[in-house]
C-alpha cells in the first residue's frame, strides 16, 4: 500500500512538472536541435536541404571575417560591461552614504531601463547627429568641428560602448543598492568604534561581503553585451565596413541578406560554445570566491 501511495505520489508530481518540461522542449531542445541540424547543410530558405558535414563550420574558422567579428563582440562585451559595473557601484556607494529620501534619485537613474534597446539606438542616432544632434551641439562650444560618431570606424564602437553605459548602467546601480543596504550593520559601527576610516571599512567589510553579488551582476552583463544586437542593428547595422559588426548582425546579415541559413546556424552555435564556455569560466570563479 505504502508503495503505491509512493508511486502515485511520483505520477502526480511528474504531472505538475509536464507542462514546464513540455515548454522547454518546445521553446529551447527543439529550436537548438534544428539549428544544429541545419548547420550541417546548405539551405537557403528554398527547398533545397543537402548535408555539407561540418563544410561551414570549417569555411567560418578559417574566414577572417569571423574572426574581426568575433573580436568585435568580445571588445564591446568587455568594455561596456567593465564600465557599467564601476559607474553602477560608484553611484550605488555614494547615494548609500546620502541621509535624504533617494527615491527620486533612483527613479531617474533608472529611467533608461524602461526603454527598450532599438528605442535607444534610434534616439542616440538622433544626439549623435552630425548636424542636429545636441552632442555636436555641445562640442562645438568648446570649438570642435562636428563629428559623424557613427561614420567612422575610429568612433563608431565607442560610441556604441557609450550609448549600452548609459542604458545598462543603472542595471548594476540597482542591484549593488540593494546589496549594500542588506549588509549587517553591526560589524561596521564597531569598525567606527574601532576608529576605522569609511575607506577601510568599504575595503575590508563592505566589499569582501559583496564580491559575490558583484560577481553575479559582472556575469550578467557579460551574457547579456556578448550577446548584443540591438543597439548595433539600430545604430550602424554593423558599419562602417566591418567596425561594429557583432555576432548577432553577422548571422542576421549571413541568413536575411545572403540567404546562407546553415553558415548562420554555424555561427550561432560556434558562439553559444563561447557564452556557454565564459558563463562556466564566471561561475567557477565565482564558487571560488563565495569558498574563500
Amino acid at each position: 500500500m505504502a508503495k503505491a501511495l509512493q508511486t502515485l505520489g511520483s505520477l502526480s508530481a511528474f504531472w505538475f512538472i509536464f507542462p514546464c518540461l513540455l515548454t522547454l522542449i518546445f521553446t529551447s531542445v527543439y529550436p537548438v536541435s534544428f539549428g544544429m541540424i541545419v548547420s550541417l547543410t546548405n539551405w537557403n530558405w528554398g527547398n533545397q536541404l543537402d548535408y555539407v558535414g561540418f563544410e561551414n563550420y570549417l569555411n567560418l574558422l578559417s574566414d577572417p571575417e569571423f574572426w574581426v567579428v568575433v573580436g568585435n563582440t568580445i571588445t564591446f562585451a568587455i568594455s561596456a560591461t567593465a564600465i557599467e559595473i564601476a559607474l553602477g557601484f560608484y553611484l550605488a556607494v555614494q547615494v548609500e552614504k546620502l541621509r535624504i529620501p533617494t527615491e527620486l534619485i533612483r527613479a531617474m537613474l533608472m529611467l533608461p531601463l524602461m526603454v527598450s534597446g532599438i528605442v535607444v539606438a534610434l534616439m542616440s542616432k538622433v544626439m549623435f547627429d552630425p548636424f542636429l544632434g545636441i552632442i555636436n551641439h555641445l562640442i562645438r562650444i568648446f570649438g570642435i568641428g562636428p563629428s559623424a560618431f557613427y561614420g567612422t570606424a575610429k568612433t563608431a564602437m565607442s560610441s556604441i560602448v557609450a550609448v549600452d553605459v548609459w542604458w545598462q548602467t543603472a542595471f548594476v546601480f540597482v542591484i549593488m543598492l540593494a546589496g549594500l543596504r542588506g549588509l549587517p550593520n553591526d560589524p561596521i559601527e564597531a569598525a567606527r568604534v574601532e576608529g576605522a576610516s569609511e575607506f577601510t571599512i568599504f575595503w575590508k567589510i563592505r566589499f569582501p561581503i559583496l564580491r559575490s553579488l558583484l560577481l553575479t551582476v559582472v556575469i550578467i552583463r557579460i551574457i547579456d553585451t556578448l550577446k548584443v544586437f540591438d543597439i548595433v542593428f539600430g545604430t550602424t547595422g554593423g558599419g562602417p565596413g566591418l567596425a561594429t559588426e557583432v555576432v548577432q548582425t553577422f548571422v542576421y546579415r549571413t541568413a536575411y541578406s545572403y540567404q546562407q541559413i546553415g553558415k548562420a546556424m554555424a555561427t550561432m552555435i560556434l558562439f553559444s560554445l563561447l557564452i556557454l564556455s565564459v558563463s562556466i569560466a564566471l561561475q567557477s570563479l565565482q564558487r571560488k570566491v563565495e569558498s574563500s
